[in-house]
């Protein structure tokens, strides 16, 4: 290190005790010392052409110097040999960047105070499988000032979650924009008990608000048990337009269609092997997986129902956030006027024995 920064200011003394030199010279004087400068480089530039001799490397003073030349010089180009303007070009952009770099405030996202810190960990200690996105959201729902941004979360959580991914098509996206105050979405899914008998799972989902606005266990799904758990879910003629659902035989069949024709209800019958047309019915289900069921093993369906009761009533329509409905909760919560972190207390309330943890803002 120390020696490149000797030969660096040795090389720009040099050319600056040649430039003071010069001004004492006489103008014949200098005519025939450029003469005699020329003709070497010539020969030096033939030499590198017929690859006799390979190109020197441009030293960092050299380049500095050429830099210069550009930008007070204005037939620079004239004299140049051993490299290209676009090289002398290209080596003012760097130095450009450079600088700029040197001036420019490194202070990067304005730094977040203790206690923030202090409520993100406690947030995610009480929830481990909280996303980023997750806790931002619920900082904001409860009513933090310019709470911090998901990439600032995620730098003092242990473990960094990335953001989700979500594919759709284009023409069921439209549809279901446009209808979606209209549509209910339906599917079955299987958990097995602590003694491995199957449980099928029928769940209810709207799509204007992802609110689970039904669920039943069984141990035989028939058509005559799911047109009955519709009618649970649909009291005082409260129905849907449509109801989305994949080709299970039990959907399609005679019973269940009668009792959708005569509730008003069109169905929407997904495309075979095309679950990504039934989208909110496939995610929610996907969450009830890795959000409940990886992390507790029913008994039986009655303690199934238990635990779903209190996933769905207590935590996801209440106070669950999701990205596509603006970061709020299917069922909306109250609004808070934004305070400072000083002013910001939490009250914590255990799900399904600490599991989750739902939160509401204490003065």
């Amino acid at each position: 290190m120390f020696k490149s920064t000797y030969l660096y200011l040795k090389e720009w003394m040099n050319n600056l005790w040649c430039f003071f030199c010069s001004s004492f010279k006489s103008r014949l004087e200098l005519q025939l010392e450029i003469l005699e400068l020329r003709s070497q480089l010539a020969l030096v530039h033939d030499d590198i052409k017929s690859k006799k001799i390979t190109k020197p490397n441009s030293t960092l003073a050299f380049r500095q110097l050429w830099v210069l030349l550009s930008k007070h010089k204005n037939n620079w180009k004239e004299n140049l040999i051993l490299v290209v303007p676009a090289t002398v070009i290209s080596w003012h952009d760097k130095i450009r960047k450079w600088r700029w770099r040197r001036i420019s405030n490194k202070g990067g996202r304005p730094p977040i105070s203790d206690e923030v810190i202090e409520k993100i960990l406690m947030i995610h200690d009480d929830n481990p499988f909280f996303s980023p996105e997750k806790i931002h959201e619920l900082l904001a729902i409860q009513g933090l000032k310019n709470p911090p941004a998901p990439n600032t979360i995620a730098k003092y959580l242990p473990d960094k979650l990335g953001p989700t991914s979500y594919k759709s098509r284009q023409t069921w996206s439209t549809f279901l924009d446009n209808h979606s105050p209209d549509i209910w979405a339906t599917d079955f899914f299987t958990t097995s008990t602590l003694t491995f008998n199957i449980l099928y799972v029928l769940v209810i989902i709207k799509h204007s608000n992802r609110e689970i606005v039904h669920f039943a266990v069984t141990q035989n799904p028939n058509m005559f048990w799911l047109k009955q758990q519709f009618r649970n879910a649909t009291p005082y003629d409260k129905s849907p337009k449509y109801l989305i659902h994949d080709n299970d035989p039990v959907f399609n069949s005679k019973v269940f269609q009668d009792f959708l024709a005569d509730a008003g209800i069109e169905s929407k019958a997904t495309s075979v092997r095309s679950p990504w047309q039934n989208p909110y019915a496939e995610r929610v289900i996907g969450t009830l997986r890795r959000e409940l069921l990886d992390h507790l093993i029913p008994i039986n369906e009655i303690h199934l129902e238990r635990l779903l009761d209190e996933y769905v009533n207590d935590y996801y329509n209440t106070h669950r956030t999701h990205q596509g409905i603006d970061c709020k909760t299917p069922i909306p919560k109250p609004e808070y006027i934004p305070v400072d972190i000083e002013n910001f207390k939490l009250k914590s309330t255990p799900v399904l024995n600490g599991l989750y943890h739902t939160y509401e803002r204490v003065s």
